[in-house]
């Protein structure tokens, strides 16, 4: 074992190198609805998965597998979402799908363009203390890459923050965190706006 570490680390590898392959087969139950590129599909409510941190895809994963989210009523589509993550059997699995999500090039986002980013700039003051100023995420305060993300589902994520549908849940730490921040911004225009302007930080 211990010269199979030493050989890895001579050539540069490591062992999630090793573990892409089952991470891709893996992949395989999620291209129905969030296509083979990650690309998501609005039609199914599926969102764009690609390049976002596998930190941050495990811990979904995990959430949505135990019941920290999922189960609201309310949450439809994320209990569509549920099943699918149960089907992987342990964390080694969910660690996997969730590196080679990770290791996916950033999708192509079409946005729908509702809101007003210049409005939204104001509103986004307050969440770049988590999400950095180009809403790239900052994984010590466990917030994901915004930019990574279509406008549609940020908008409906922050609705269901702002409403209890998530983040509610005593074991959903990071989601406890960002429920108050999503009930500062007033209604449904200003979650419209802010998302606007996170979709301008799309490199």
């Amino acid at each position: 074992m211990k010269r199979l570490i030493f050989l890895m680390t001579l050539f540069g590898l490591s062992w999630s190198s090793f573990n892409l392959a089952d991470g891709k087969a893996r992949y395989g139950v999620c291209i129905a609805c969030h296509g083979p590129a990650g690309e998501g599909n609005a039609a199914l409510n599926a969102p764009a998965l690609a390049g976002q941190e596998d930190w941050y895809l495990e811990v979904q994963l995990k959430n949505f597998k135990t019941g920290v989210r999922g189960t609201h009523k309310k949450d439809l589509f994320g209990m569509q979402m549920r099943p699918m993550a149960m089907v992987l059997p342990d964390d080694a699995a969910i660690k996997e799908v969730a590196k080679f999500i990770g290791a996916m090039s950033p999708a192509k986002i079409d946005n729908t363009g509702k809101g007003d980013p210049v409005a939204g700039k104001v509103h986004y003051a307050l969440c770049a203390a988590c999400h950095g100023p180009e809403a790239a995420g900052l994984v010590n305060m466990n917030s994901p890459n915004l930019t990574l993300q279509q406008d549609w589902y940020l908008v409906r994520q922050l609705q269901n923050f702002k409403n209890g549908i998530r983040g509610a849940n005593p074991k959903d730490l990071f989601g406890q965190q960002m429920r108050p921040m999503a009930m500062i911004l007033r209604d449904d225009q200003a979650i419209e706006d802010v998302v606007a302007y996170i979709a301008t930080l799309k490199k």
